[in-house]
């Protein structure tokens, strides 16, 4: 779920708090920021703040040159590290990565071609939009 801003949902909880002392019903302001939390189906204020804090940071925001990364290229595990990376036009972004371990690319048992740095392009989630010939995404990155 997409939650406001947490600023927003503190405004809600502030007009909130207004409407209930207009209504002579004062609520303390920690009671407001419940309700809201309420609204929204989370457990408490602390949950939905976290939520909310975390779900309008698109994934990709928090990756940087030279961070530490981990995936699937053409469905093989990895750990690497970001070499270069640069915003690209219709929401990509292009990254080169070194692994820790080169990644067999070949899936024949007769013979094996390794890589340990490639060029990949993904979108605001870490998953690129080029696929493998059954149709999984050649890079997946879990950030």
């Amino acid at each position: 779920m997409n939650y406001p801003s947490i600023d927003d949902l503190k405004a809600q909880a502030k007009r909130l708090r207004q409407a209930m002392d207009a209504n002579q019903t004062p609520i303390s302001h920690s009671a407001a920021l419940e309700l809201i939390a309420k609204q929204y189906g989370e457990r408490d204020w602390n949950t939905l703040s976290a939520l909310a804090g975390r779900s309008n940071t698109p994934p990709m925001a928090s990756l940087a040159v030279g961070a530490r990364i981990r995936g699937r290229y053409l469905n093989q595990p990895f750990t690497g590290k970001v070499l270069a990376l640069a915003a690209l036009s219709g929401g990509l972004h292009h990254l080169t990565i070194h692994f820790d371990e080169p990644v067999d690319v070949v899936t024949f048992d007769s013979f094996s071609a390794f890589r340990q740095r490639v060029n990949a392009q993904v979108d605001e989630n870490g998953v690129s939009p080029r696929k493998t010939s059954n149709s999984l995404p050649q890079l997946v990155l879990e950030i």
